[in-house]
């Protein structure tokens, strides 16, 4: 059975930091995403990695303010956000492949996890 775990979400104030992590199990993949859904938006990719963790994308907006990590040893990857921003508020989502190639579209990520809030109070 896959699942994708998620952890570390929560509230925060403007400029600070936080750090998700997901957990996937179940099966190896292609690569890992997070992507977000804030009220009344879309959803977006945020960034993105291979399973195993040598190439890696951030959306272009977020550069500079967010890492993805992968821990191949723990079998986590991490989203590493800072500096952030009332519009950084959202749910964020760990979601997984098995396609091979890179894309950024959703509909391209076969499972998907519960999703963690993120609210960066102003």
């Amino acid at each position: 059975q896959v699942q994708l775990v998620e952890s570390g979400g929560g509230l925060v104030q403007v400029g600070g930091s936080l750090r998700l992590s997901c957990a996937p199990s179940g099966r190896t993949f292609s690569s890992l995403g997070w992507f977000r859904r804030a009220p009344g938006k879309e959803r977006e990719l945020v960034a993105r990695i291979t399973w195993s963790g040598d190439s890696a994308y951030v959306a272009d907006s977020l550069m500079g303010r967010f890492t993805i990590s992968r821990d191949n040893a723990k079998n986590t990857v991490s989203l590493q956000m800072n500096s952030l921003k009332p519009e950084d508020t959202a749910v964020y989502y760990c979601a997984a492949r098995v396609g091979v190639g890179n894309t950024n579209r959703a509909l391209d990520y076969t499972y998907w996890g519960q999703g963690t809030q993120v609210t960066v109070s102003s």
